[in-house]
């Protein structure tokens, strides 16, 4: 019966994707609508890196015990895993192709060499972000100038948490207070960092500084400030609504959270922001980092979300984002 169980589970899971090729074939055949994907990275490729990936945990995360092997976020057991980028030529090709095929426009940070690169061969598709998540990376004059020469459009992903760090800390206020004064809109990590992040490579993150409550005294002491929260502050849903219900400027991406978890858990907590009132502060993103198939992938999560309008689907994808970012949509037509 478990061998009957998991054969199901993996021609469900084969059928899903199989569906959304057949989603994407059918498009090729007109014009396919904009995207805005608010969260990707640019990183240099490490050829040493050869784990491909699977979207969604079908059911159980993996555990260990201290005296074994660390678990991991990265689910490898479907039957067609995607493939990461093998040098960084492939993966800006990869980048470039989804620019062009599946009509997407990014919001990039990282890695400046590779942000520009970017940048400079698709300057109407990538929209650089400049990331600060510690004083000690620079003063606060560097990072005025650099949101100043106007290259980068966006400060983020911010990310304290995994500094050990609540994002209200004073030793960040004046960062944010440049983004205020500057109108330059924030994309701040709440909530995830993917499964034993504690345990793998960031010893000092902590779940509980991912509490979207904690925005509350950064945000009171900028009231003009715009940020989005990434993940979603997965799993804090109820004070994503309370926050956002109390801070008319605050937006959330849906990234990392849209791959990484159950699609039923995933589904549960997008309906529950919309169900709340939120649809038009929802932002579509993927947390890209080294498999570029999971562009199709996690737009497929919206595309075939029944619960939502086709409305609500554009929005999501696309009209939330010009809002956010002050974008001409007319330039994407």
């Amino acid at each position: 019966m478990k061998q009957l169980t998991n054969t199901l589970k993996t021609a469900l899971h084969l059928t899903f994707i199989l569906g959304l090729y057949s989603v994407g074939n059918a498009q090729e055949n007109k014009k396919r609508l904009p995207v805005i994907d608010v969260h990707v990275h640019a990183m240099k490729v490490n050829p040493n890196f050869s784990s491909e990936m699977c979207p969604w945990f079908l059911k159980d995360m993996p555990g260990s015990g201290p005296n074994q092997d660390p678990p991991s976020f990265i689910n490898t057991g479907c039957v067609a895993p995607l493939k990461p980028a093998k040098t960084d030529k492939e993966m800006q090709e990869a980048i470039l192709r989804a620019n062009r095929e599946l009509n997407i426009t990014m919001v990039v940070s990282g890695d400046a060499d590779i942000i520009h690169k970017w940048h400079s061969a698709a300057p109407d598709r990538i929209i650089p972000s400049f990331g600060i998540s510690n004083a000690e990376q620079m003063t606060v004059d560097t990072f005025r100038d650099s949101l100043s020469n106007g290259f980068y459009k966006v400060m983020g992903e911010v990310a304290p948490q995994y500094q050990g760090m609540s994002p209200s800390d004073m030793s960040l206020d004046e960062y944010f207070g440049v983004a205020e004064e500057l109108g330059i809109p924030v994309g701040i990590h709440m909530g995830t960092g993917g499964n034993g992040m504690a345990n793998i490579t960031s010893p000092k993150y902590r779940a509980s500084l991912g509490q979207p409550f904690l925005l509350e005294e950064m945000l009171a002491r900028h009231p003009k400030l715009k940020i989005w929260v990434m993940h979603a502050g997965y799993p804090m849903i109820d004070q994503m609504i309370a926050l956002m219900g109390a801070n008319a400027y605050v937006y959330v991406d849906l990234a990392g959270f849209i791959w990484s978890y159950p699609q039923e858990e995933i589904h549960a907590y997008l309906k529950r922001l919309v169900q709340a009132g939120f649809a038009k502060r929802i932002l579509y993103g993927t947390d890209l980092m080294m498999w570029p198939g999971l562009l199709e992938t996690s737009i497929g999560v919206i595309e075939n979300a029944d619960y939502l309008s086709e409305d609500q689907k554009r929005d999501i994808l696309f009209n939330n984002a010009v809002r956010f970012f002050n974008l001409d949509a007319s330039k994407f037509e």
